[in-house]
């Protein structure tokens, strides 16, 4: 990799985990030197009270849920990040997407 790299951490349901993965790595994310789609997983749960007037995708507003979550990382390009995240948020199935973006440090070997 060359230049600034960021990684992204995004949680999502595992039926919507592929299809989050291939709007992110469409969009340029997951390529660390010669290897492309690059990402890390594990699963967890997540849970939220959704307010009044929200459209949860899972659960109801009003009422707390617990929802089996996957984290997954990958890296992007500083200059892909806006279109990477972009293309995450168009293709995530929640309301309001959890997700971090971080600035890497670059050590040489």
């Amino acid at each position: 990799m060359t230049g600034e790299t960021h990684k992204l951490v995004w949680f999502v349901p595992e039926e919507a985990l592929e299809r989050t993965r291939e709007a992110v790595f469409g969009a340029g994310g997951g390529r660390i030197g010669d290897y492309e789609r690059c990402s890390w997983s594990t699963r967890g749960e997540g849970t939220f009270l959704g307010g009044e007037g929200t459209a949860p995708a899972v659960g109801k507003a009003g009422r707390e849920e617990r929802v089996a979550e996957l984290r997954v990382e990958t890296v992007v390009p500083a200059e892909r990040a806006r279109a990477v995240v972009d293309a995450l948020l168009a293709a995530h199935p929640y309301e309001e997407v959890a997700f971090d973006l971080y600035p890497l440090v670059r050590l040489e070997r």
